[in-house]
């Protein structure tokens, strides 16, 4: 459908008078490994009923022993490099959003730009947990619309199966491992990006983290055994944010472009938990066939997530040139985000 002169683009809206940023091509990468809710009864006290009926999940995708964030990465940024026509020696930047980099230094970008033999690129990395792709798609775009790059990278990138402790029935049903990635480039005669709201909450800090690894708490004998180096959540306090944060979110993604909620094609949630999911769809009227999910076939994959699903959709014609695209998430730190596109 056609989308022109029936929406207001905030960034002219106030003065701005650089490039518009367009996503060009995206693509993504889940490993081969499947682990379905049948297989982690054998691992923990649950069921596959408990599982779908509480998130929707029925299956999560899993890395192997030396499959590692780069990897899962690089293989979904040549694929949409591939479907863009983009060679590596035209990526000017690298951007990775990921809370599992391989290392805690150096970034992940870099190793990336390494196996794509993106030699010419900058890299580096961005930690906001599940809202990472919106985040590192709005600061990809500032270098497109001030003419300091021509074609932006951003990939959002997790093996979460590193960060999960197997025998926590609560929190390894949640998650999967994988990539998606997306170039940036200015289209002419596109909208493209037209806004990111994004937030945070850093005093709920506690309600999903994992307080092993860093400067307060390094790696020791006694803090491996007390598992401060697993992922850690509290379900029923993140869950009340996570609705509230992306109905905010969404809603004011909304206003700025002067749009009802009724104009956008296609509406790409942070797959996280189907309840979340229907919430939010409540909240903000959202029609069932404009909602897409993937998350039964993978689970949360933190910064990969609407990464992946945007791919998805892409691929299976859910959205196509000029159509409205909403992305809303929310993660750890607490963080949120909402972005609109003309596609």
């Amino acid at each position: 459908m056609s989308t022109q002169k029936q929406f207001t683009n905030p960034r002219a809206k106030h003065g701005f008078r650089g490039r518009t940023c367009s996503i060009i091509s995206v693509g993504s990468y889940v490993p081969e490994k499947v682990i379905t809710n049948a297989d982690l009864e054998k691992m923990v006290e649950t069921s596959d009923e408990w599982i779908t009926t509480r998130t929707g999940i029925k299956e999560r995708h899993i890395a192997g022993e030396k499959e590692f964030t780069s990897d899962m990465a690089a293989k979904a940024a040549l694929r949409a490099m591939q479907r863009g026509n983009i060679t590596p020696d035209q990526i000017d930047l690298i951007i990775v959003a990921t809370i599992t980099p391989d290392m805690p230094f150096p970034a992940t970008a870099c190793l990336v730009q390494h196996r794509i033999g993106a030699r010419r690129a900058a890299a580096f990395d961005v930690e906001a947990a599940c809202s990472g792709f919106i985040y590192a798609l709005e600061i990809g775009q500032q270098f497109i619309t001030s003419r300091t790059y021509e074609t932006v990278l951003v990939i959002g990138a997790e093996k979460l199966s590193s960060i999960v402790d197997w025998k926590d029935r609560n929190t390894c049903v949640l998650f999967g491992d994988g990539a998606g990635a997306a170039i940036l480039q200015h289209r002419p005669d596109a909208h493209g990006l037209l806004t990111a709201c994004m937030g945070a909450e850093g005093d709920k800090a506690e309600l999903l983290c994992m307080p092993g690894g860093g400067s307060r708490c390094p790696a020791t004998p006694e803090s491996v055994a007390s598992g401060l180096h697993f992922l850690r959540m509290d379900g029923k306090e993140t869950f009340k944010n996570a609705v509230i944060a992306m109905c905010t979110a969404g809603q004011e993604a909304l206003r700025r472009c002067d749009l009802d909620i009724s104009r956008i094609k296609c509406v790409i949630p942070h797959q996280a938990n189907r309840r979340i999911i229907d919430a939010v769809g409540d909240r903000l009227g959202i029609k069932p066939d404009q909602v897409f999910v993937n998350l039964d076939k993978y689970g949360n994959t933190s910064a990969a997530s609407v990464a992946i699903a945007l791919d998805e959709a892409v691929q299976q014609r859910r959205i196509q040139r000029g159509d409205l695209v909403l992305m809303v998430v929310f993660g750890a730190g607490l963080t949120w985000a909402a972005a609109v596109i003309e596609w």
